[in-house]
């Protein structure tokens, strides 16, 4: 019998008080810390279901359970106790029901579940050949539609199961390819296709349900490609239709950006109808989130614009639905031209989300989305993942000292508040001793802003004098967050040793869109010079800092600036951390499963060897290599594959640069398993101690 929170917070409660002093981080509190997933509300406004993952070192003993949430009074409750991971939960539209994905005992993949909230078991609804997920109930409860990644050239369940079992038959492991791309982040791709499926709750009947349209023989179809791998937006209309984000360019990303459409499917004619944008067009706008009004005459949704550009913010637009065509597009002009994170729709008022300088604030506006009113703007910490239905508005909250919370977000006349609905960390975060992001703004010389956040170490001693830590996030196009990280925790690299410094150089979202595209051409030398004016302000502004002991690292686009700084400040640091870093872009251009943006970024294709790639590549500097540096890295790594990291290792050896290498077999971009996660602090730590601790 598995102990569940619920359990745990009766015998914690149920002990005698004992006066606790707080105490440093460990890795077992972070790893150990309850997850959230972002919620879902039911039709009626009145309850909300997430998911929640009760970690384990052990996979096999970690748990992912639904959990219902009362959206008025509060609380939560266990729906789901199985070892199976229950993913994607869904309301039917009379909030009775509950659909989900789950791969459960005698399941060969992934199906769709049902659960009814008036009691009982769940129910397997699909045998899905290939899998089933992201589940979503028509209009009428008596059908859900979810999606499948299936075989190319095969439709329907029969013909997928004949293709599965011929293709078991092959004896040869090859993989052939046409066009591009091949890899994503730690898979090569099958040649599979995502589609959107309906099954009939009553037979158990499974429909293809874009089988009969062309757009499926286009070489370019597929979803949008998220972290968790190819996604497909799905909006079920009051009719039985469907709205979908469909690519129909994505076989062009060697040499052209890609983007997806709005597409309705007609449940009745059995049609597909292109909403917006031009077919085929190869840098048209792109659209997610379809999400409809009460009262289904507004349809909103994400839209990216496309320009000579790598990155655009994300715009909320919205678009009249009339006999299934979209009319009228607008979009909201956020103040500071502010990238929107998450939307939902409050009554006849729409809410929405965006990052700003560490933090994301709530703005409102109405159907017209003439103007966006600023109604929370938090002090510390982020507010997203916002989800609405009948008046009600519930959210995530976190900040550097909080996880994950879910809570009710109340829209008052004069004052909005966030009232917690859920904290399943309070037992875990209770004695520890997390100190709060300290923001601060460093002017650049152009009036621009450099914003950073400051974090103290445990047990801080303002007589002492602490080593710093300059970490360095990736992307470029996100930001350091004042949120409770799990990979780059900042408390527990703090410890009570160091004092970490988190710096949003230029090409990091919150600042406005034409900061984020200001790295544009310029990889590296602009964005160290925004770390480096952001370290040297906060060595003016925090007397404790020792400037005789600094480090500088980060993971991913933060591994290439430690690299590139490797090569340009050999006597600023006492040592370097990389993780997923770039050595030679003009390889990692090559190698990479995505490759036109760093063409674009970069001014040009590498065989004409234009200035970026001969003045801002680290390799092409290697004879001044000399810091100590910590490299690690995951094997399965496709995103900055493996060769740069050993090009990096050849080239330290050669050089004779003091260096460890750390090489994970079984990750990937990230260090996502427990016990890994626990080694990778740990020689991070050993890292730091060995060159900040000594005078």
């Amino acid at each position: 019998m598995r102990v569940t929170l619920t359990a745990l917070a009766a015998l914690h409660a149920a002990l005698p008080a004992f006066a606790q002093s707080p105490r440093t981080i460990q890795h077992e509190d972070l790893w150990l810390m309850p997850r959230l997933s972002a919620p879902v509300m039911s039709p009626k406004g009145d309850l909300a279901v997430i998911t929640l993952i009760e970690p384990a070192y052990d996979p096999a003993k970690q748990a992912q359970d639904l959990w219902l949430v009362d959206v008025k009074r509060g609380g939560a409750r266990r729906l789901t106790n199985t070892l199976a991971a229950e993913t994607g939960a869904s309301f039917s539209s009379d909030g009775t029901m509950l659909a989900f994905a789950a791969q459960r005992e005698g399941d060969s993949a992934t199906q769709i579940y049902t659960l009814s909230l008036q009691g009982g078991e769940a129910q397997r609804v699909t045998s899905a050949v290939h899998g089933a997920r992201a589940p979503k109930f028509a209009a009428d409860d008596k059908s859900i539609f979810f999606l499948s990644n299936v075989l190319k050239d095969a439709y329907g369940e029969a013909e997928q199961q004949a293709a599965k079992t011929k293709q078991a038959e092959q004896k040869s492991t090859a993989r052939v390819y046409e066009g591009f791309p091949i890899r994503y982040w730690d898979k090569w791709l099958d040649g599979r296709q995502i589609r959107p499926q309906q099954v009939a709750l009553d037979t158990g009947v499974i429909t293809d349900v874009l089988a009969k349209q062309a757009i499926l023989k286009d070489p370019g179809y597929g979803g949008r490609f998220a972290e968790s791998g190819e996604e497909m937006d799905t909006l079920v209309l009051p009719d039985g239709s469907l709205i979908l984000s469909i690519s129909r360019n994505r076989n062009r990303a060697a040499y052209s950006f890609t983007n997806t459409n709005l597409y309705r499917w007609d449940a009745k004619s059995d049609r597909l109808e292109q909403l917006t944008g031009q077919a085929n067009a190869d840098a048209a706008d792109d659209y997610a989130r379809p999400t409809l009004s009460p009262d289904g005459k507004s349809l909103f949704a994400l839209r990216t614009r496309r320009t000579d550009k790598v990155y655009n913010n994300s715009q909320l637009v919205a678009f009249d639905l009339s006999n299934g065509k979209l009319s009228g597009e607008r979009a909201l002009a956020m103040p500071g031209n502010l990238s929107v994170a998450s939307f939902a729709i409050v009554g006849k008022q729409v809410i929405v989300s965006a990052e700003q300088h560490g933090r994301e604030h709530l703005w409102q506006s109405d159907f017209r989305l003439q103007s966006a009113k600023n109604i929370l703007k938090l002090d510390a910490g982020v507010v997203s993942n916002l989800s609405g239905a009948n008046g009600q508005l519930i959210a995530t909250f976190e900040s550097a000292t909080q996880p994950l919370k879910l809570v009710r977000v109340d829209l008052g006349a004069s004052k909005v508040t966030l009232n917690t609905l859920s904290d399943f960390s309070a037992t875990r975060l209770k004695p520890l001793a997390l100190a709060p992001a300290e923001h601060f703004l460093s002017k650049r010389a152009d009036g621009s802003e450099i914003h950073s956040m400051l974090i103290r170490p445990a047990g801080f001693d303002p007589n002492k004098r602490y080593p710093l830590l300059n970490l360095i996030h990736g992307g470029p196009h996100i930001m350091w967050r004042d949120a409770f990280f799990l990979r780059w925790n900042y408390h527990l690299i703090a410890q009570d040793k160091y004092v970490v410094l988190l710096s949003n150089y230029r090409g990091s979202t919150g600042g406005g869109e034409a900061f984020a595209q200001s790295i544009q051409q310029d990889p590296f030398i602009g964005p160290t010079a925004d770390l480096e004016l952001a370290e040297d302000d906060a060595l003016k502004r925090f007397a404790f800092i020792d400037s005789n002991r600094r480090c500088a690292g980060g993971a991913s686009y933060g591994g290439h600036l430690a690299n590139w700084i490797q090569a340009v400040n050999t006597t600023r640091y006492r040592c370097l951390i990389s993780h997923a870093g770039l050595i030679n872009s003009e390889a990692q251009w090559g190698t990479s499963d995505s490759i036109y943006g760093r063409e674009i970024n970069a001014g040009g294709p590498v065989w004409e060897q234009g200035k970026v790639w001969i003045e801002q590549n680290p390799i092409r500097r290697a004879a001044s290599f000399k810091t100590p540096v910590l490299v690690t890295v995951g094997e399965l790594d496709y995103r900055v594959p493996l060769n740069n990291t050993l090009e990096y290792w050849s080239v330290l050896q050669r050089l004779q640069v003091p260096s460890r290498l750390v090489v994970f077999p079984d990750e990937n971009h990230w260090i996502l398993k427990g016990e890994n996660s626990k080694f990778f602090y740990g020689e991070v730590q050993s890292w730091l101690h060995k060159h900040l601790q000594s005078p």
